[in-house]
């Protein structure tokens, strides 16, 4: 500790002077709360959510709900809230970390904040690392919460949707990360409201929050799918494209029949307008396509796959040039800077164009299956309103939380001091020398019938110290993290005198160990370490299983200079002490520096892979706006809005943009290329067309107005086709939805290629954070574009006697974490003969001797 922490006290403990005075107050109502009968006691939860609807804030009527809560446990549990279980559940309120040590009760500690957010009705979520827990804590904290009137759901991996919306729907949900991550994904990629599962996320309590928010943090949550769009239709667009005719525009548009504009004088099947980079299909070019797709008319919704990939194919053979725009090597397109003329590794052309160029020139065409949704856990989590935690080891991570998560540590002292021994480490030359002394202490242990539990950070080095203990015919269970109930069973039996557990840093999270009297009187749980964690919270982690709540113990890692710890951080410098202090073969040496250089080495790693982890949160913060802005589109789509002025607001916008992209506001009128913009708007908006007794002396802003005024008037006219209203309606939410969903998932799987070869933006002098994030918000300036206009292309094209009906527009084939998705142990339906029992025929011959021969 600081000079200054000496003097001024460390966060936590000015943190706790505050919070005391309101655990004061939970703890004065006890004996009030006892008065009260069981009915009384669940009427408070009634009382409580009136006295919020009058005015009253949690806070004020904090210290009565947690002393309700509190009671309620004393009569549904048997357990009684400690003081400073009141106190984790205060800072949890408060939307901190709560760091407790191992065997503090942190699940008791939850029931209090849960039970006082939950009276507001927006629900709470409980959050575990596995299903297992998830599920147990449902089952065995929910009580207290039933008991007071309120509703306890839990979701777990086997659930279908509707089980899943009801346990949402609960004012208490027990549910792992993944399982939260994955249904706030899927719900937004739902296409009716109905199919939502989740309701907003208002309120959270992380366990174990460190592994939650640090450990799991490196990997984002990725859905993955089959796209409709089959890189076959890639290929049939490139044949097609092949076939048809390069025309030309010309003629003069009459005001008379220009209204549909169906009377352009058009040659070929398609124009090329390369100053717009931009491609329309002629009259007889759409029939070419719906002749060679079998289709009855392009323009359809259901069909605008096809129109944006033949479009697509034209774009690759007439205006996008190989050896300038891009080069083949490698069986790979690959793209030149056009500004350095440098090839671009790693960088893809978005919107498909990539693809359709890969099928120009007969290259494998990419990307079959696709990212259809994704999100990091640092983004899910900062969804929520308010979010708290509590692990037993999260101050060495304190930085961590505060600069991604905007959440302080406050630590908790323990309700009995702690009376732990925790030795210094003991350090050998080699792995051999390490694991032969750890057998040689777990068979002095042993032999005073002390309980031992081994950490192992690797299944390998677990199977290594079995077959070494074997050998000792020392009797030993071994664990690693496959079966949940299994392990939480063995680990529970691990303080039971004679009892030696080998397990890997997986296991028994959640679980206490319990100690008999004769393992209390060895000296209590003896954990070995077998090497050092390259993060410190998991040797506190690990350490921490021993010495509950008052319980004796003790604690020690042995490390060897071959540890891979030590391998790559200062062994050179260890392997000189060593050698000064003249250390033979087999000898044990400990000693304060030596721990000190471990420490360091650990801290540097830590850092290290808290700068993966920034770097991963930096890239996705540009993803995260953006998914923001399509969710929330999305949504309304879903909430029935009435999308008319938002389809107004698109023709406007397309109007706006064609018009500067071909009239420039410094030429004159009579310089104006009519024909260009006519035909451009056209190819969209079908409608009257601007004449040049129309753009007689007008500016350019006059020129849009006009131009709008026009547009509008021409969605009116399709407007008048659909007797009912709602009818056009709902088509304009089907194609919306259709559009954006395709659109987005492209934009993700582009931007997913753009970040994988943006690192080597590094090697031209540049930033890569900055230039992802310009090019980013480039590509999402032209996705939204391309929304704009393909939706409004398919509305002024739709007829009234089509059937538009919502769909997904990709099948989801899996998830990122199915095959670490915890499997239930399998369980006998009936119950194991075994050989020396009663035939179950009922022969009355043992079971070996009768049905068991066969």
């Amino acid at each position: 500790m600081g000079l200054i922490q000496k003097i001024f006290g460390t966060h936590s403990e000015n943190e706790l002077k505050r919070i005391y005075p309101i655990a004061d107050a939970v703890e004065a109502l006890e004996p009030e709360i006892q008065k009260l009968s069981d009915g009384e006691l669940r009427d408070k939860t009634r009382e409580f959510k009136e006295r919020l609807k009058e005015g009253k804030t949690l806070d004020d009527i904090l210290p009565e709900a947690f002393a309700v809560v509190r009671e309620a446990a004393v009569r549904t549990l048997g357990m009684k809230h400690y003081r400073v279980q009141i106190i984790g559940g205060i800072i949890l309120h408060q939307g901190r970390i709560a760091e407790m040590k191992t065997g503090e009760g942190k699940t008791l500690v939850s029931t209090l904040p849960a039970y006082l957010n939950a009276l507001t009705g927006e629900g709470v979520h409980i959050v575990t690392v596995n299903d297992y827990l998830a599920k147990r804590d449902a089952e065995w904290m929910g009580q207290v919460h039933e008991f007071l009137g309120l509703k306890v759901g839990v979701v777990l991996n086997s659930m279908d949707n509707d089980e899943r919306r009801e346990a949402y729907n609960c004012d208490i949900t027990y549910v792992t990360n993944n399982e939260l991550g994955f249904d706030y994904l899927r719900d937004n990629m739902v296409i009716y409201k109905e199919q939502l599962v989740q309701r907003g996320l208002k309120f959270a309590i992380i366990d174990e929050v460190d592994s939650v928010l640090i450990d799991e943090a490196r990997t984002p949550l990725i859905i993955s799918g089959q796209s409709g769009k089959s890189t076959k239709l890639y290929e049939a667009c490139d044949i097609l494209a092949r076939q048809l005719e390069r025309g030309e525009a010309s003629g003069e548009f009459s005001k008379m029949n220009a209204i549909m504009g169906e009377d352009i004088e058009e040659t070929g099947d398609f124009i090329v307008n390369e100053k717009e980079k931009n491609i329309n299909l002629t009259e007889d070019g759409v029939k070419k396509v719906e002749k060679f797709f079998h289709i009855e008319n392009l323009a359809d919704p259901d069909n605008l796959e096809i129109q944006h990939n033949i479009i697509l194919a034209l774009r690759a053979h007439n205006l996008m040039f190989r050896d300038q725009d891009y080069v083949v090597k490698d069986d790979q397109v690959l793209i030149v800077d056009e500004f350095t003329g440098r090839i671009m590794p790693g960088r893809r052309y978005s919107d498909g164009l990539h693809q359709a160029i890969e099928a120009k020139e007969h290259v494998k065409v990419k990307r079959e299956s696709k990212t259809l949704a994704t999100i990091t856990f640092q983004n899910l989590f900062n969804k929520f309103d308010k979010k708290s935690g509590m692990t037993g080891t999260a101050l060495t991570e304190e930085k961590e939380f505060r600069d991604i998560y905007g959440m302080d540590v406050v630590e908790i002292p323990t309700n009995v001091a702690v009376q732990r021994i925790d030795l210094e480490d003991a350090v050998y030359k080699t792995q051999k020398e390490k694991f032969r002394a750890v057998c040689d202490e777990i068979e002095e242990a042993h032999a005073k019938h002390q309980p031992v539990l081994v950490g192992t950070i690797t299944i390998e080095t677990s199977e290594l110290l079995s077959s070494m203990l074997k050998k000792r015919g020392i009797p030993h269970n071994v664990l690693n993290a496959k079966y949940h109930e299994q392990e939480a069973e063995i680990v529970a039996q691990a303080g039971i005198h004679d009892a030696v557990t080998i397990a890997t840093n997986m296991a028994g999270r959640g679980t206490d160990i319990k100690l008999d009297d004769e393992a209390r009187a060895a000296g209590g749980l003896k954990i070995i370490g077998t090497e050092r964690h390259e993060a410190r919270r998991i040797d506190n982690q690990l350490r921490g299983r021993s010495g509950r709540q008052g319980d004796p113990g003790e604690s020690r890692f042995y490390i060897s200079l071959e540890d891979d710890l030590m391998r790559l951080f200062g062994s050179e410098r260890l392997m000189n002490v060593f050698t000064t202090l003249g250390v033979e073969d087999g000898e044990q040496i400990e000693h304060k520096m030596l721990s000190n250089a471990i420490e360091k080495a650990q801290q540097k790693i830590e850092s290290n892979n808290f700068g993966i982890r920034k770097n991963l949160l930096e890239y996705d913060q540009v993803m995260n706006e953006q998914r923001e802005i399509i969710y929330e589109e999305r949504r309304r789509v879903l909430d029935g809005e009435n999308m008319r002025d938002s389809i107004f607001h698109m023709i406007n916008d397309y109007v706006e943009n064609v018009v500067d992209m071909i009239v420039s506001p410094d030429d004159e009128p009579e310089d104006w290329n009519l024909q260009e913009l006519n035909m451009t708007i056209h190819n969209v908006v079908p409608m009257e067309a601007v004449t040049e007794e129309d753009v007689k002396d007008i500016s350019q802003k006059e020129l849009k107005h006009l131009l709008k005024e026009r547009a509008v008037k021409s969605y009116e006219l399709k407007e008048t086709e659909f007797p009912e209203p709602e009818h056009l309606r709902e088509i304009e939410r089907v194609v919306l939805l259709k559009v954006i969903d395709a659109k987005w998932m492209d934009h993700i799987d582009d931007m997913d290629q753009l970040r994988q070869g943006i690192g080597l933006q590094a090697y031209g002098q540049r930033d890569p954070k900055v230039e992802y994030k310009m090019l980013g918000y480039d590509m999402f300036g032209a996705m939204t574009k391309s929304i704009t206009e393909d939706t409004i292309r398919t509305l002024f094209h739709v007829r009234i006697e089509q059937k538009v009906e919502r769909e997904q527009v990709a099948k989801v084939t899996g998830t990122n974490k199915d095959e670490s998705a915890a499997h239930e142990p399998k369980r006998r339906a009936e119950k194991k003969v075994y050989p020396n029992d009663p035939c179950p025929c009922g022969s009355g011959k043992k079971y070996k001797q009768c049905c068991g021969r066969k």
